[in-house]
């Protein structure tokens, strides 16, 4: 028998433990499944050198190989932040935030106490488990070096950012749609920062897969591993000034191991540095952004190691003088992504380039594929404002309803980027830390001053 919405709604507010592998046999594996990677290319092409990929990966440090204890309420919220200007769903308007609602039943607990999928989530089509895979991977994954950054940088904030939407303003290939084409590259860039300081940037890769973990065979084994090696590929595509300077999180998630959910994670050193941007002027992210035609292909030197000798590799490159640039497209698409989270349209349009879909939320939407800034609610002292979706849960009508704070929105609104960081900044500690809310079910608490919640209507 299903559970009922209530029963749904409780299970989601409820923290429960995710397990985290990260050790030094993981690297060994991964390494393994790179080097059979390159001889099957080899194989289909003669003479084909080994991909290149992140040098210097190795675990994580102990505390942050802990179990991740959060609810599930809150790793959806984790996804949902991060979609918010993705082009995957080809919406751009179709709320793509709200793609994590369809997971609602697919989470609960282990014999062994940690998060699992129910049975609801362990029976999907064929085609949706690659999409099960990608999203609930994400979540877990994303939420995995969200607390990494934090705990590296434990008196900053945090912001995720999708790689593409940031990409597509200095790497567009020319044609009639903006596109990065196939090149390789992250999936997310997560920025650790505080106003007036230097903000450091960490490459992210995640994947997920269904493989069996309780059947243990070879084949079976090298599913994350396989999806690891990949990552490192991935994440040695994108440079800030010099080759391997930029600090990398590798995550592949396995939603069916033996003793639940598990996230497998690597890392790759260095400090990501974004220079200081000034407050106010033409150098602020209050002013509006040019866009660039940065150089891809043949970009990258990459010094002489381990025998090899210097050469040039393809990539995304943000060179020393256009540091500046990338730090304030940082904080505008940051921006524009908060007001798209809480259910803005034309106002998202300041904050992105031509590339990165300016136009299209400049224009007005038809009927039923944008979202409205029209909702409002009180939760605790602070008043919320953003925009709302009503589904049914178990035959029951259920609310989710996701925003920023009044005051943080309507200084974005108004263009005021700058100051509304120091406030968010300055206000990060007054947010309540509970899963859930008076007249509200599940309810995600962020320090940036935004929330997502659900409610039986």
């Amino acid at each position: 028998m299903s559970a009922s919405a209530e029963e749904v709604l409780d299970r989601l507010s409820s923290k429960v433990p995710v397990h985290v592998n990260s050790t030094a046999t993981l690297v060994s594996d991964m390494a393994k499944a790179a080097t059979a990677s390159d001889r099957r290319r080899a194989r289909k092409q003669t003479d084909r050198e080994p991909s290149p990929r992140k040098r210097g990966l190795g675990p994580f440090e102990s505390d942050d190989r802990r179990d991740l204890v959060a609810a599930p309420w809150d790793l959806l919220g984790v996804f949902a932040r991060a979609t918010t200007l993705a082009r995957q769903g080809r919406g751009r308007g179709l709320a793509e935030h709200w793609q994590g609602l369809k997971y609602c039943q697919a989470l609960g607990t282990s014999a062994s106490g940690h998060l699992a999928l129910t049975d609801e989530g362990q029976s999907p089509e064929l085609s949706y488990r690659a999409m099960q895979a990608r999203e609930l991977g994400r979540a877990f994954g994303l939420a995995v070096a969200e607390r990494t950054v934090r705990n590296r940088y434990p008196t900053h904030m945090v912001s995720v950012l999708d790689a593409e939407a940031l990409l597509l303003a200095g790497f567009a290939r020319s044609g009639p749609r903006p596109s990065l084409g196939a090149r390789p590259r992250p999936d997310f860039f997560i920025e650790a920062w505080r106003p007036g300081e230097p903000s450091h940037v960490f490459v992210v890769t995640v994947n997920g897969n269904h493989q069996i973990a309780k059947q243990r065979t070879a084949k079976a084994d090298r599913s994350s591993f396989k999806q690891l090696a990949r990552g490192s590929e991935r994440a040695e595509a994108f440079h800030l000034v010099d080759w391997n300077t930029t600090p990398s999180l590798l995550m592949a998630t396995e939603l069916l191991a033996g003793d639940g959910i598990t996230v497998h994670a690597l890392q790759g050193p260095g400090d990501g540095l974004i220079p200081t941007r000034s407050a106010e002027g033409r150098g602020s992210a209050d002013a509006v952004l040019s866009e660039r035609n940065l150089t891809y292909a043949g970009a990258v030197a990459v010094p002489a190691s381990e025998g090899r000798r210097e050469r040039i590799q393809d990539g995304f490159l943000i060179p020393r003088k256009d540091l500046g640039w990338y730090g304030r497209l940082l904080v505008r698409t940051g921006a524009a992504g908060q007001l798209a989270f809480a259910g803005a349209g034309t106002e998202i349009a300041q904050y992105l380039t031509d590339k990165q879909g300016h136009k299209h939320y400049q224009q007005q939407m038809f009927a039923g594929s944008s979202t409205v800034r029209d909702a409002s609610h009180k939760i605790g002292s602070t008043t919320y404002v953003g925009t709302d979706q009503v589904f049914r849960l178990n035959r029951t009508r259920v609310e989710a309803f996701s925003g920023i704070t009044e005051d943080l929105y309507e200084l974005l609104v108004r263009g005021r980027v700058e100051e509304c960081r120091v406030r968010m900044y300055d206000q990060r500690d007054s947010y309540s830390s509970s899963t859930t809310a008076p007249r509200w079910g599940p309810v995600s608490f962020r320090d940036d001053g935004s929330v997502m919640a659900l409610r039986v209507l």
